[in-house]
């Protein structure tokens, strides 16, 4: 082995091969990226993807809604709840608001900024109640504004029909700033109910603009898919990319093993075959002996004397008529080859 593949490599022989990736750097890179890969297509992508199509679903219901004229609530309002594709469906009610037992929804940006919410029991002329977001108020730091109570007596409303939402993890709370009122971290009229004592709809309805009773309306989403598909695609792109990357790291590996191990080949034929380092001790001759097949075991002198040219007389009173004849006839062999090339 030459010395430019012993100090690349070590002076052991090297696994060929697949096995040459059995180290713990490769082992551990695989795992890696089979992992990566693994959560890019199976997870990421999806959950991307997955909000792309809830969003083109809403956008679908918001567009056809506005298309529609409002109806009364008793035809929407079937068994306490909407049906999900009635959700963000114009609706008319009358009946009554219930402002003694108002919830205050807090930690609910509006446009980014800080505000809370009104939710208020609203009891239908036919017996129901139904919980309405009458809208939010900004506020500054830790500070609650002071919300402007509902009007007592019969009222008539449009507004918006919404789903209920997930329980939250925050339990319902009487807060000390919004005047003893229930305060919320989400609109599920299911705790809210708990908190107040009522017995609710299982969804909500939110006023829409220039209502009687309407703070500052929460405005309707914007028909806008947003970039989740863009991203979808990002991760199916780095769950595919990953163990491609890894591959060509790999291929250069052994391109570079190979050229590591030319090079040593190359490096051991100029210095006079893999055991160039015994048969070059003798200059041109050991040289052409070496590239040939060195059929003796020749000492330093006695190369360097049939370099020299010495006869065969002389060759053989000095090593013996056997091996001085030998040795003559061997430098005379490597002369002609030498006067070859």
């Amino acid at each position: 082995m030459s010395t430019s593949t012993e100090a690349r490599y070590g002076a052991r022989r090297q696994p060929r091969g697949w096995r040459q990736f059995l180290t713990p750097k490769w082992v551990v890179s695989l795992v890696l990226v089979v992992g990566f890969s693994a959560l890019a297509l199976s997870v990421l992508a999806p959950w991307q993807l997955g909000k792309n199509d809830q969003i083109v679903e809403r956008n679908a219901r918001i567009e056809a809604a506005s298309e529609t004229d409002p109806v009364p609530i008793s035809e929407l309002l079937d068994g306490g709840g909407f049906d999900a594709d009635d959700e963000w469906r114009r609706v008319t009610l009358s009946g009554s608001f219930l402002p003694e037992d108002e919830a205050v929804l807090r930690l609910r940006p509006v446009n980014g900024n800080p505000a809370i919410q009104a939710l208020t029991p609203f009891e239908l002329d036919g017996g129901e109640t139904i919980l309405v977001n009458r809208g939010y108020l900004p506020t500054a730091g830790s500070d609650i504004p002071s919300i402007e109570p509902a009007p007592t007596g019969r009222t008539e409303l449009l507004a918006v029909a919404r789903k209920n939402e997930p329980r939250p993890e925050t339990p319902a709370r009487v807060g000390e700033k919004t005047a003893g009122s229930v305060e919320v971290t989400g609109i599920n009229t299911g705790q809210i109910a708990e908190a107040t004592g009522l017995e609710l709809a299982d969804d909500y309805v939110q006023l829409s603009e220039e209502q009687p009773a309407a703070l500052n309306p929460v405005p309707i989403p914007q028909l806008d898919r947003g970039s989740h598909l863009s991203y979808g695609f990002q991760w199916i792109a780095f769950g595919i990319m990953a163990p491609l990357g890894l591959g060509y790291l790999a291929y250069a590996e052994i391109r570079e093993r190979r050229r590591v191990k030319n090079e040593g080949r190359e490096l051991d034929e100029a210095a006079g075959g893999p055991d160039g380092e015994r048969t070059g001790r003798g200059g041109r001759l050991g040289g052409a002996l070496g590239r040939r097949r060195a059929p003796k075991p020749w000492e330093d002198d006695e190369l360097a004397a049939a370099d020299a040219g010495g006869s065969r007389d002389t060759l053989e009173e000095r090593y013996g008529a056997a091996r001085g004849g030998a040795l003559a006839a061997e430098g005379r062999r490597a002369r002609r080859e030498e006067d070859r090339f």
